[in-house]
């Protein structure tokens, strides 16, 4: 009997300290939610701390039973008391997983509406977006295009200043072919004139 008593108190005590689940919004909903997890924890223990002190109850009961006259009698009892014990002890882990598992889906459908949010959110950015990346092609096309021509422009520069420098060189050697030539002609008309 004395093990009822103090299992009865431990239950009392825990749902006194937890209380009832409170509907909370906003940041209160974490506080809420992390009050009813230690509540899930806490059931967990004491339905693990049952099962203990109902198998250690069962021990002592089943080594008493051996000194009485009725001893199947006695194991019959014992082996009641303790299955009633560990079926509270397992309506408590229940309880607690029952909890958990409440907490956890309350959390993905937090997470879920947060993801839905932030895709209807993109989906309405899109366009911004979209016309933002038209304009940034657009001004990418244009310093292309930009660039391209002033390509041009200096290649086309380029290809003057050759053919001018091309030019240039061409009348240079023809003025040094005439001066070789006029010099040539000089000196056969000195040697023709020295011949005479």
């Amino acid at each position: 009997m004395e093990y009822r008593s103090l299992s009865l108190a431990a239950l009392l005590s825990t749902l006194l300290l937890a209380g009832p689940p409170a509907l909370a919004v906003g940041d209160d909903a974490g506080a809420d939610r992390q009050q009813r997890l230690d509540r899930a924890a806490a059931l967990k223990a004491d339905a693990a701390a049952r099962r203990e002190r109902a198998r250690q109850a069962l021990e002592k009961q089943q080594a008493a039973c051996a000194r009485r006259f009725f001893v199947n009698s006695c194991r019959e009892d014992a082996q009641a008391e303790h299955l009633q014990a560990s079926l509270e002890a397992r309506r408590l882990e229940h309880e607690g997983d029952a909890l958990e598992q409440q907490v956890r889906r309350e959390e993905a459908e937090e997470r879920m509406a947060e993801r839905a949010a932030a895709a209807e959110r993109r989906a309405g950015q899109l366009p911004a977006r979209e016309s933002e990346a038209a304009a940034r092609r657009q001004r990418s096309a244009e310093t292309s295009a930009g660039r391209l021509a002033d390509k041009e422009r200096k290649a086309a520069a380029g290809e003057r200043r050759r053919a001018a420098q091309a030019e240039k060189q061409q009348r240079k050697q023809a003025g040094h072919a005439a001066r070789v030539a006029e010099k040539k002609q000089k000196a056969e008309q000195e040697r023709a004139g020295r011949e005479k």
